[in-house]
This record gives structure tokens, C-alpha cells and sequence, in this order.
């Protein structure tokens, strides 16, 4: 498969990107447990079916010594025993957040006060940040049928 767009040789896109790749960085050094934040990119990557985004924060997560276990398990992170109940709550938040259109309202108040009960105020805005970012990063990529496969870990750090 081909990407449609070259986001990073595009006059329009590369400014723009570079800008929105910012956004993604300065999350990597946000509060948030870094573990939780590659859950939750892997688990939006999955929702919205995005191959890149799933194999790069797959393999981010590999490196950083996370087990084949969990990755293996976010998908059904409801049914697994071996996620922490900050994780899974950041999990919920994740996944209202992403389906919005599934559900009147976005994201309930029962789900946000779940959160609230595991991360401070800090590492709630982080969270949300991210889930936004990763919204768009996998929609970019699935609209232009960017290739998953080929990243190597660390590769846009």
C-alpha cells in the first residue's frame, strides 16, 4: 500500500506537521505515566483503525519494557485482570472520548469522575490532550492510507 500524501514532503502539510508532532512530544513529558499514555494510543489506534499509529506505539511500548501480555490485551482491557484500575480508567476516558458519536453527550460524567478518582488535574488535562491528538494522528493517517510496519522505536522522538 501507498500513502496518498507524503505529509513531511508537502509544502502545505510539513509546516503544519511539525507543529502537530509538537503536540504529541510535549505529552511524552506531561505527568501522565508514560505507560498509560501508550495504552491509550494503542487502544485509540485500534478504534479508529489505524495500523501505523497501532504499530508504532505497539513497538514504543515494547521497548519501554511493556509486556506482549497487556499490548496483547487492550483491546479487551474490560475483560483483562492485569491492567491497574488508573489504567483502566484512563482506558474508559479513552474510549468515550474517541466514539463520541456512539454515545449522547461524549464522554459521561460517571466515566470523567472514574479518571478524576486516579489522576490529578494535570495528568487529566495530559489525558484528554492526548486522546485528541491521537483522534487526529489516526484519522490523518487512515484518510491517506499511510503504510504500518516499518517504524522503528523511538523514530519521531
Amino acid at each position: 500500500m501507498n500513502a496518498r500524501i507524503d505529509f513531511f514532503a508537502s509544502q502545505t502539510a510539513a509546516p503544519a506537521m511539525k507543529h502537530f508532532m509538537a503536540v504529541g512530544r510535549a505529552m511524552k513529558d506531561s505527568p501522565l505515566p508514560a505507560v498509560t499514555q501508550e495504552l491509550v494510543a494503542l487502544r485509540v489506534s485500534q478504534i479508529n483503525g489505524c495500523g501505523v499509529c497501532a504499530d508504532m506505539h505497539t513497538k514504543d511500548a515494547a521497548a519501554a519494557g511493556e509486556s506482549a501480555v497487556r499490548l496483547n490485551l487492550v483491546a479487551t482491557w474490560r475483560e483483562a485482570t492485569v491492567f491497574s484500575d488508573a489504567e483502566r480508567a484512563a482506558l474508559e476516558l479513552a474510549e468515550e472520548g474517541t466514539r463520541v458519536a456512539d454515545g449522547a453527550g461524549g464522554v459521561s460524567d460517571e466515566v470523567w469522575a472514574r479518571a478524576a478518582e486516579h489522576h490529578d488535574q494535570e495528568q487529566l488535562t495530559a489525558l484528554v490532550i492526548l486522546v485528541g491528538f491521537m483522534n487526529t494522528a489516526t484519522r490523518l493517517n487512515v484518510i491517506t492510507r499511510q503504510p504500518a510496519g516499518g517504524y522503528r522505536p523511538g523514530q519521531f522522538h
